[in-house]
């Protein structure tokens, strides 16, 4: 009988802090393709498989918290959600806001946010707010408005983000029949890697999974204070979605490394951006920058010698790349290679076929 994906509360109830009354405000996420990586299977002499999470409803892999959080808050009776963001988290938060019949305020900072994130938030009709400084600062104004007035926090801090960011390793387990052996992704505030912690390790107690992976973070160097073992006051990475300075889940994410066996490390933005077009014109998997940072620390791990064969490897591309086309497209000199008139001899030319 054919099966409609139904949205991660659906899909994984039992596994999730709700019950018959919590209102399920979803767009179907999750659900999202686990697509072997032929190239990045060759370079580790082993079995890469990419977990493209630009195929949620928002674009990235914010929606599975989203999901969770908005539902929650509504049926609490909440009437105004508010999030800081460097992009993806408004998009996702006001897309389920106003399915929700919910009032969205968002937190930006100043100037620093992609265009085609900044337009999906815009038009789920949210009231932004920009302001000078970056992430940390607004996650700040944002935490005191949550204490002060009536308006519920939906950022990573609150907890039923990553009970809905966690089912990410659920399906992982669920498509490979088993945990991987290492599971890579990028790291900013520090949700996701701690989500997925969170989950790898109930499907193994659920005996669901035989073991854990063990847990590969990559920062861009100019914003990582994991690697640093400080804060960074005025972090800088062209991948802008992982542009904080002091992540909110620090703690949790120390843990997840080093109960797994792991390592949290950095890369360079040219590593970044390298990445991000080998694995488009490789693979044909577009991503932003910042998601392309567990492929470049991957890159980096086989270059240093560092990943082991035969290892079966997933990673994490966490946001599509039309979220960011201006990055995309900074280093290109022109969109159009050859302009011609309407003659087939030549452009068979230019394309190498005569």
């Amino acid at each position: 009988m054919a099966h409609q994906w139904q949205g991660v509360i659906e899909e994984y109830r039992e596994w999730l802090p709700v019950d018959e009354h919590t209102p399920v405000i979803t767009l179907g996420e999750g659900g999202t393709p686990l697509v072997h990586s032929a190239w990045l299977s060759g370079l580790v002499s082993g079995d890469v498989w990419l977990k493209v999470e630009g195929d949620n409803p928002t674009g990235s892999f914010k929606d599975r918290g989203m999901t969770l959080a908005i539902s929650a808050a509504a049926g609490e009776g909440a009437k105004a959600v508010v999030c800081a963001s460097t992009g993806n988290t408004s998009a996702s938060m006001t897309a389920y806001a106003a399915r929700a019949g919910l009032t969205p305020i968002v937190l930006v900072p100043h100037g620093r946010i992609a265009a085609g994130k900044m337009a999906q938030t815009v038009m789920h009709g949210a009231q932004v707010i920009q302001v000078r400084g970056g992430f940390d600062e607004c996650l700040q104004i944002s935490r005191e408005l949550a204490e002060q007035y009536p308006v519920e926090l939906v950022n990573s801090v609150n907890p039923m983000r990553l009970q809905g960011q966690k089912t990410a390793a659920f399906e992982i387990i669920d498509a490979l029949g088993r945990a991987p052996d290492v599971h890579v992704l990028p790291v900013g505030n520090a949700g996701n890697i701690s989500a997925y912690w969170i989950g790898f390790k109930q499907y193994e107690k659920g005996g669901l999974a035989e073991r854990t992976p063990q847990m590969w973070g990559f920062q861009a160097a100019g914003a990582a204070p994991l690697v640093l073992g400080k804060p960074i006051a005025d972090p800088e990475t062209i991948a802008s979605a992982i542009r904080i300075g002091n992540p909110a889940s620090w703690l949790l994410a120390e843990t997840a490394r080093d109960d797994s066996g792991g390592r949290i490390a950095a890369v360079s933005d040219e590593q970044i951006l390298a990445a991000q077009r080998e694995l488009s014109s490789r693979e044909g998997v577009f991503v932003e920058p910042a998601s392309a940072t567990g492929v470049a620390g991957l890159l980096a791990a086989v270059e240093s010698g560092d990943v082991e064969p035969g290892l079966t490897i997933t990673v994490t591309v966490t946001g599509h790349g039309l979220k960011d086309i201006d990055t995309a497209l900074s280093g290109i000199d022109s969109i159009v290679d050859s302009v011609i008139d309407v003659d087939v001899r030549e452009a068979a030319a230019i394309a190498g076929l005569a």
